[in-house]
């Protein structure tokens, strides 16, 4: 089977749920995910749900938990993060190989293009960027005792675990020799911040994996938690400048959407994040550059993927080895950038 899902044993688990859902169902994939698979589940009588799995293929170990993803966002179900309602988690092997996880489906706009974001106007690019910052400062606002997700994670200083596991990472993924990245894990090394605070991270905060309204350009879901854990809340922040390229940029990539006009600036959501929470934001530039390089390394392990197996291809395509390296090329211009 190539899509990774056995329908008909699935189909009879939601089915079994009681949730109402009216055989026969049909599942499509949807999204440009690379890492969890994601598909949207839709009944004869039109409810739609959604399902998650893992990759297919060989995967590092850890990697892609859709359970430990299922335990967070029931964790969130009560709190000022919007998230979608979870329904069901199953480790049922006769059901399916791997864990798989079902949840409500949210209706909104994903602005997962540059065409996407085409449609929307000024204003509402504007709202979405504003939003953006909103939905992380609540994120950072979880108090992780009343949730039970004190123990989700370390407590060490993040920006060290982060090197260490993506640099386990890298040296276990890695398919060719990239010098840039091996120069960026040093110079990260040499230069960490104090951490003050131990907070919820969502660890992969992009528009790609917001789901927002098409009426004012409120988030009405944050999606795909998978990296999520406790660190240092400008760890988000960092991710969230890495993902945000502007017209301005001499490299491009590697999501274009946030260089039209009416998209807020780095520095603008950097400021609208600053008076959300009141945090200091003077390191954010550090984790800017760590945010890309781990986003490399990131890229390389879809790409090593897709070419191990097909089924694992999204179809807005693969990750190469331009585009890593441009990414690349921007950490390495940030770090000159901020002195590190």
């Amino acid at each position: 089977m190539t899509t990774g899902v056995d329908f008909e044993a699935v189909s009879e688990w939601i089915g079994g749920l009681g949730i109402g859902a009216i055989a026969p169902l049909s599942f499509e994939r949807v999204g440009n995910g690379q890492s969890n698979l994601t598909y949207a589940v839709t009944d004869a009588g039109g409810s739609r749900w959604v399902l998650r799995r893992p990759p297919l293929g060989s995967l590092l170990a850890s990697a892609h938990d859709v359970v430990r993803e299922y335990r967070i966002l029931t964790a969130l179900q009560n709190t000022g993060v919007p998230v979608p309602k979870m329904i069901a988690v199953c480790e049922d092997l006769s059901v399916s190989e791997v864990p798989l996880v079902l949840m409500s489906f949210v209706d909104g706009v994903v602005i997962d293009s540059v065409s996407t974001a085409e449609k929307m106007t000024e204003g509402q690019r504007a709202a979405v960027g504003g939003a953006m910052a909103a939905a992380l400062a609540n994120i950072h606002r979880v108090d992780l005792d009343n949730v039970g997700l004190a123990d989700l994670a370390s407590h060490k200083p993040y920006a060290q675990r982060q090197l260490k596991r993506w640099t386990t990472q890298w040296q276990q993924s890695q398919s060719r020799e990239v010098p840039a990245i091996d120069a960026l894990t040093e110079r990260l090394a040499g230069n960490i911040p104090v951490q003050s605070e131990v907070r919820l991270v969502h660890g992969d905060f992009h528009l790609n994996n917001v789901i927002t309204s098409p009426s004012d350009g409120s988030i009405v879901a944050v999606i795909d938690w998978e990296l999520c854990t406790l660190g240092d809340p400008l760890a988000d922040l960092g991710g969230l400048l890495a993902y945000w390229p502007e017209a301005s940029d001499p490299v491009a990539g590697p999501f274009m959407a946030s260089t039209l006009p009416g998209f807020p600036t780095r520095a603008e959501l950097t400021a609208r994040y600053a008076a959300e929470t009141g945090r200091d934001v003077t390191d954010v530039g550090f984790w800017q550059v760590l945010a890309l390089w781990k986003l490399s390394i990131i890229a390389e392990g879809v790409m090593r993927r897709a070419e191990a197996d097909a089924r694992n291809r999204a179809d807005a395509g693969t990750p190469t080895t331009t585009l890593i390296d441009d990414i690349l090329t921007r950490a390495l211009s940030t770090a000159d950038e901020i002195g590190i």
